[in-house]
């Protein structure tokens, strides 16, 4: 540790720290614009300048290291005439737009020019003009004159991102910043450049003119899509979100959220959006008001119970609704007499032991691992803020091995790919287990004829690595021997002693595996694929599902719901169309209480945003009426924290559940043509469907 005096203060820092460092730990403020906390240092801007003793010149707070006894001052006059003689500099070719600039309010350069700009110029020459680029639907790039050059984007795309999209070009007054050749800029991650530009040079297309910051309200929530429980503020202006950035939180997202985190809002907006429900007579659909609909719902669950029994209804809720509307719905069917309830929507292999698919680390934990496999699954579309920790750890002297079905691109570098078809999985890790018994000197648990040398090579990294996990992807997740896969998955970590887990696919997928939104062990309940079968049901309850992307086999989902005596859908978008009986309109993230669990096992609450549009309700609500309706006992409840009490008193502490231990039966058969069904990035829920901009990415187009 090295000593310093800071503005008269001491303060202790860590070898090799900068003196902003310092400055940080102590609470000053130093004026900055291209440092940033998470970005290697560039000292392009010099807004830092500060007075340094026995240094004749202000030298920049960012790229100066500490030394013993380094006496600093940030206040001087000597500090301040460098930081105000900067900014002159800086403002010289800024253009005065400040009225119309999206930035205003937020604008880190509005705000340090109050303090340390003059009242006038003295360059009256004409400013310099730069042309605007096209980078794609997601962010703006029409006022690049106000640019100040800092690199904030091109180092964010390089070291966060993992590709270097943007760039500086030219020297002097001539440089700019541009994409390669007019490319467009396609990372996952992009819409965080909007937040880390610290002048009005990096906009929010979707955003663009549409509010004034101080008009907005700020609320926190959290992500609705992947597994990760990303948080956010939602921004809000009369009653309707306008826009969503992140909420920093060290151990989830850090200070990032992935472009459908920050872009799919405009789903909720979207003129497809269900207000009232509706009622399919001879045909034509009806609108009609809530108690019409419930009270059709309930009369027809009754009727199949007493005409077929209550093994002919089911539910099937989409991993992505709220863990409160997961734990009512599957109460509610269980209410009626019916084990039919489940979530696993784009599973292939239902066998289970009532425990729960987890992560096995923290999240946090992945920037501190040295050796890492990754196996079935696309990290870096899957799960983008959890693929940019990986790059962290890269950086820092991690090594990562994959076994994937293509090679994989995830703007890292991947130490070992082993590239083997999803039929032969099974076989390829076989194959490895031999291999590492060969090593450890032990019994592999399936003898292996033959030789593998990809397998031997990448046993041997794995024997020799040091703070090991073993990653399982949504294509492993949902193989068709996923069982048998995770069984090997267990006697190899066991041998190598390291830790493993899933990365999950949803925002639930966690908390659905906790409140039991599947068939439990020892009793009769159909999983998704049986209940979809012709024939298996009379009347079903869809919560969040649209089959058609959902579904593992969307035709023979489709075929199964079109026979059905009754479908209920239950969504906040106009779906399911052909063949729903009844729509109800349900609040979406955004206009409901509720609580997700993410992959590591950390549950989240967060509450509404927005008052519920038109005749839309949470659907915790509609759940608890229905239940009423129908005669059942147990759901007399008023607020989403009875409904949230309620789940913790009934259920085992998640805690306890939580295990990736399995030793199920090893099937060797074959599985020939049957491939895992994963859902591409923008595909992956109703809101994301539903955003224009999302939707005019490259990612969308090329189905990534």
């Amino acid at each position: 540790m090295v000593e310093i005096e800071l503005d008269g203060k001491k303060v202790e820092v860590a070898a090799g720290s900068m003196v902003m460092h310092a400055a940080e730990k102590a609470g000053t403020y130093i004026p900055h614009f291209c440092y940033h906390k998470k970005l290697t240092i560039a000292a392009n801007c010099r807004m830092c300048l500060v007075d340094i003793e026995k240094i004749p010149k202000a030298a920049p707070a960012c790229a100066t290291p500490v030394t013993q006894g380094m006496i600093v001052r940030t206040k001087s006059k000597k500090a301040v005439d460098a930081q105000k003689s900067v900014m002159e500099f800086l403002l010289i070719n800024h253009p005065l737009d400040c009225p119309i600039c999206d930035q205003g309010g937020e604008c880190q350069l509005q705000d340090l020019a109050v303090g340390y700009g003059g009242s006038s110029s003295r360059y009256a020459e004409e400013k310099r003009v730069v042309f605007h680029k096209d980078v794609g639907p997601l962010i703006s790039m029409q006022e690049m004159s106000r640019c100040i050059h800092c690199t904030r984007c091109v180092r964010f795309g390089k070291e966060i991102a993992g590709v270097m999209e943007l760039g500086l070009s030219h020297r002097g007054e001539h440089a700019e910043i541009e994409s390669f050749v007019g490319m467009s800029v396609d990372s996952e991650l992009s819409g965080n450049m909007i937040d880390i530009c610290p002048v009005g040079a990096l906009t929010s297309k979707p955003f663009r003119y549409q509010a004034r910051t101080w008009e907005l309200s700020r609320r926190k929530s959290i992500s609705p899509h992947d597994s990760t429980g990303s948080n956010l503020i939602v921004q809000v202006k009369n009653n309707q979100v306008m826009r969503v950035v992140p909420m920093e939180n060290e151990a989830v997202n850090e200070c990032w959220i992935a472009d459908r985190d920050r872009f799919s809002y405009e789903a909720l907006n979207s003129p497809d959006r269900l207000q009232v429900p509706m009622i399919k007579q001879a045909g034509d659909w009806h609108e009609v008001d809530w108690q019409t609909a419930l009270t059709f719902i309930a009369d027809a669950f009754k009727d199949i119970s007493q005409r077929h029994g209550a093994d002919r209804l089911g539910a099937l809720m989409s991993p992505q609704s709220t863990l409160e509307e997961l734990y009512l719905g599957s109460r509610l069917m269980r209410a009626l007499g019916s084990e039919n309830v489940d979530s696993r929507l784009r599973a292939a292999d239902f066998a289970h032991d009532g425990l729960v698919r987890w992560l096995g680390c923290a999240i946090e934990d992945i920037n501190h691992m040295r050796t890492m496999l990754f196996m079935g699954g696309n990290l870096r579309k899957e799960h983008p803020i959890l693929a940019q920790r990986v790059r962290y750890a890269i950086l820092h002297g991690a090594q990562i091995f994959s076994l994937n079905e293509t090679e994989p691109d995830w703007a890292m570098k991947v130490s070992q790919n082993v590239v083997r078809d999803s039929e032969h999985w099974v076989q390829a890790l076989v194959a490895l287990c031999s291999s590492v018994a060969k090593l450890k000197g032990v019994h592999p648990v399936v003898p292996f004829e033959g030789v593998d040398a990809e397998m031997d090579l990448l046993a041997q990294s794995l024997v020799q690595g040091e703070s090991m996990h073993v990653f399982l992807g949504n294509a492993f997740a949902h193989h068709p021997k996923a069982n048998t896969l995770l069984s090997l998955v267990n006697w190899l970590t066991a041998q190598v002693g390291c830790t493993f887990g899933f990365l999950g696919e949803s925002a639930n997928t966690v908390g659905a595996q906790w409140v039991q939104a599947r068939p439990m062990p020892n009793t009769k309940g159909l999983n998704v694929s049986q209940m979809l079968e012709p024939g298996a049901l009379k009347g079903v309850l869809l919560m969040n599902l649209e089959p058609e992307h959902d579904c593992a086999h969307p035709q023979r989902a489709i075929q199964a719901l079109s026979e059905m005596d009754l479908v209920v859908t239950l969504s906040p978008f106009k779906a399911n169309l052909e063949f729903s009986d009844v729509i109800l309109p349900i609040a979406p993230f955004s206009e409901t209480p509720g609580t997700f669990v993410n992959t590591q096992g950390l549950e989240q609450s967060f509450h509404a945003v927005v008052r519920p549009l038109g005749g839309t309700r949470p659907a915790w609500k509609v759940m608890r009426v229905l239940a009423n309706m129908l005669g059942l006992d147990g759901f007399e409840y008023e607020t989403i924290e009875e409904v949230r009490a309620s789940l913790h008193e009934n259920l085992p502490p998640l805690a306890d559940r939580l295990s990736n231990q399995c030793h199920a039966d090893l099937d060797f058969t074959s599985c020939e043509g049957q491939k895992p069904c994963t859902a591409p990035s923008y595909q992956l829920d109703g809101l994301v469907r539903r955003s224009p901009a999302l939707q005019a990415t490259t990612d969308a187009r090329l189905g990534r």
